[in-house]
């Protein structure tokens, strides 16, 4: 278990913001992939990323190609929801947020700096992502002379982080919530 009903408000949200960091920094957190859901023209879209920091403002970046899905969606709108599982301690974090798209900017060539070399290959597709193909050979070719021109951060800074720990018939469930500069919980009824 993550908390239990015995535990304050303060220290549960402790807890969730330490293991939302570790899931940032170590690839084999359960935190570290995460669902990501936008919203199209027509219905909500989710996709797994990866988590690849959470700075001291709980800000969270996931690193995509600028010509993916996601990027428009969330110029379009950007409210975005993130939903981790922990399945060893059974609990599920749901945080909501609205998202910055940052390309070619000081953000975005900072986190360029960290991809290293086979990994960039990742932001250097020469077909656009989601595109048809004829056969799946036709999308491994990549221009590496475009260094980080489709590389994108997508921060997400949250406005609501809300947790909810399965334990048979006594589930829990608190939402944290930012008020100024100040985050708050509350109690709710799982």
């Amino acid at each position: 278990m993550l908390f239990k009903e015995t535990d304050s408000l303060a220290a549960i949200w402790d807890t969730v913001r330490r293991e939302l960091h570790r899931g940032a920094g170590d690839s084999k957190h359960p935190f570290h992939f995460v669902t990501m859901a936008t919203l199209s023209a027509k219905q909500p879209d989710t996709r797994y990323v990866v988590l690849r920091q959470l700075d001291e403002n709980l800000c969270f970046h996931i690193f995509t190609d600028s010509r993916s899905h996601k990027v428009n969606q969330l110029i379009l709108n950007p409210a975005v929801t993130l939903l981790f599982y922990h399945s060893r301690k059974r609990c599920q974090v749901k945080v909501q947020g609205t998202a910055t798209i940052h390309q070619r900017d000081s953000l975005s060539k900072r986190h360029w700096e960290k991809v290293q070399g086979e990994a960039q290959k990742a932001y250097q597709g020469m077909v656009t992502p989601g595109k048809e193909v004829a056969n799946p050979t036709d999308a491994h070719v990549w221009e590496e002379e475009k260094g980080d021109a489709y590389f994108t951060v997508v921060a997400i800074q949250p406005f609501s982080i809300e947790c909810l720990q399965l334990d048979g018939l006594r589930h829990l469930r608190n939402r944290f919530y930012k008020e100024g500069d100040e985050w708050k919980g509350i109690w709710l009824a799982p």
